[in-house]
């Protein structure tokens, strides 16, 4: 016989017990209504049965249809933001009681509708998501039908929904402008998929910075479409190739910020070219120097989402909202290093 045949049902265990079925679902399911010593009976019974209780079949019958289940499809887990948004989402649903399912888009639009497609037919209540696709009409029907979802760090296009995001045009205008005012002109640019409008909103912001004194950016130092530090590290030993290198670097992300660290602490120049990083990471105030970042509030971003998601769960129908938090500078050395 096998694991799954053998395993103890609730039947078994109200036998052992002594108690009704009903009583038995009530103290697994936390309910009220059953005596102290009812309760412990029960659970002794559990424990010497090795019972596991099926959540999600529970939930389906007492839930409205609710599975206990919130999809959250991010760009990549493995990613500081990302992780630490999922973590947020995480804390948010447990004290509820409620699981997440969490996988990466990679900025695959396919990948995006195929996991989405997935998730809506395992029955999730809600759906936290970092669209990789341009539009996401194909969502109308399931948000029709009541499916809250809560667009966050993008938002939604095609469809009417909840959004949490960061202010990216101000936040690398502001990056930059710190860069300009230790005296760097010539500041290297690295964004990522021209197609993604957070990259666009801070390439955008960078331009601005110049633009706002009267400055024009070499468009030499603009490097786009870097996908990962490896990327981003081959990009600035070219840059620092140029007959006029230059002087300070602004990365768009937190993994192009790394490959930028990489590429000056081989070529020694780690204390003689200034960089600001958008978004922070892990030991980026270990290196040598510190990094300087326009850091996004990743827990606050989290905590808004998941309160937006569980607000809806609760039955609010206002109109969407739009969420837009602002980042904040954080100044630790590696910006502030004058021009050569």
């Amino acid at each position: 016989m096998s694991d799954q045949a053998s395993r103890a049902t609730m039947r078994d265990v109200a036998a052992l017990a002594g108690v009704s079925i009903k009583t038995v679902s009530r103290v697994v399911n936390t309910e009220p209504g059953v005596a102290d010593a009812v309760r412990a009976r029960v659970q002794e019974a559990v424990d010497r049965l090795d019972y596991r209780h099926h959540l999600g079949a529970s939930n389906l019958r007492r839930g409205g249809g609710r599975s206990g289940l919130i999809g959250a499809l991010l760009q990549d887990v493995s990613n500081s933001f990302s992780a630490a948004l999922l973590r947020s989402l995480e804390d948010a649903a447990r004290d509820r009681g409620t699981a997440i399912l969490s996988a990466s888009l990679d900025e695959e639009p396919d990948r995006e509708r195929s996991l989405v497609h997935d998730l809506v037919t395992r029955r999730v209540d809600g759906l936290v998501l970092m669209p990789s696709t341009d539009r996401q009409d194909y969502l109308a029907s399931e948000v029709r039908a009541g499916l809250p979802v809560v667009f966050v760090d993008r938002e939604p296009r095609g469809v009417a929904a909840d959004s949490v995001t960061v202010e990216n045009f101000e936040g690398a205008q502001m990056g930059v402008e710190h860069l300009l005012a230790q005296g760097h002109r010539r500041i290297a640019c690295l964004t990522d998929l021209a197609e993604i409008y957070t990259a666009r909103d801070r390439r955008d912001g960078y331009v601005a910075a110049f633009r706002a004194r009267g400055i024009r950016p070499d468009d030499q130092l603009s490097v786009l479409g870097l996908r990962g530090p490896a990327a981003a590290e081959a990009a600035v030993t070219h840059l620092l190739d140029l007959a006029k290198p230059p002087t300070a670097i602004f990365a768009g992300r937190n993994d192009l910020t790394q490959g930028a660290v990489r590429a000056l602490q081989r070529r020694g120049l780690s204390q003689s070219v200034a960089i600001v990083g958008f978004d922070d990471f892990p030991l980026a105030d270990l290196v040598t120097p510190a990094l300087t970042v326009v850091r996004q509030d990743v827990g606050r971003i989290g905590r808004l989402t998941a309160d937006l998601l569980m607000a809806r769960l609760d039955g609010d129908t206002s109109p969407p909202q739009r969420v837009v938090v602002e980042p904040t500078l954080v100044v630790r050395g590696s910006g502030e290093i004058p021009p050569a």
